[in-house]
């Protein structure tokens, strides 16, 4: 199995804008979404991820907002931004090009 460094570059920030499009969400439960959609394979690390909200939200692509989660502990939401959306839509777009490039390869070399 895969380590989430073996993602290649870029594909965190696609799962981040993916997961937080469906509704709003703190850290670690992004992670855990993450994980669990993707049967444990895939385990974003603390020290991965809360760079990646911080890259995510200056680019302007999500905000976030301080509320209190299911526990009743404060923590930042964050929600996808409408450039959010278009950069999600286009990385979505490259991520199909490149896996079906790859799968192709694989499947013909």
């Amino acid at each position: 199995m895969g380590k989430p460094s073996d993602l290649v570059q870029g594909t965190l920030d696609l799962l981040i804008l993916k997961t937080v499009a469906l509704e709003p969400k703190h850290g670690w439960a992004i992670a855990k979404r993450i994980q669990q959609v993707s049967s444990e394979v895939l385990q974003v690390q603390q020290g991965s991820l809360y760079p990646a909200l911080h890259r995510l939200e200056h680019r302007g692509w999500i905000k976030a907002r301080w509320a209190e989660t299911e526990t009743g502990r404060k923590a930042r939401f964050y929600s996808i931004t409408r450039a959010g959306s278009q950069q999600l839509k286009e990385q979505v777009a490259q991520w199909n090009r490149l896996s079906g490039a790859i799968n192709t390869v694989i499947e013909t070399a």
